[in-house]
């Protein structure tokens, strides 16, 4: 059972935008890091975007580096993750995920369910 909520993912064509969000509980968001993960048809899941919950870390993948960025809405429970300038490499099943010290252990305790973005070219 997914205990994170994310938004629906979508079709967008090569260079276009899309904004995914996480909903998390208070339990499941303050004090864990928070990361978005993808996995494509015949790869394995890695690791696209992170941020620690003291906000002093954030990582990105380098295939998506100055492309995407993660973000959070502490009011909210929501993290959220920014895709620009899309390419039909993009295209894979996100996951939102949180977990205590999570960006140092690798180790993420709560997901979400998964969403699909695909990019057309």
């Amino acid at each position: 059972q997914a205990q994170l909520v994310e938004s629906r993912g979508g079709l967008v064509q090569a260079g276009g935008s899309l904004r995914l969000s996480c909903a998390a509980s208070v339990r499941t968001f303050s004090n864990n890091d928070m990361g978005w993960f993808r996995q494509a048809p015949g790869k394995e899941r890695e690791l696209v975007a992170s941020l620690t919950w003291s906000g002093d870390n954030t990582f990105y993948a380098g295939s998506v580096k100055g492309r995407f960025a993660i973000s959070r809405d502490n009011a909210k429970n929501t993290f959220y993750l920014q895709m620009n300038k899309l390419k039909p490499e993009d295209t894979a099943v996100y996951y939102c995920a949180t977990g205590p010290l999570a960006r140092r252990s690798g180790t993420y305790a709560y997901w979400g369910q998964g969403t699909q973005v695909t990019v057309s070219s």
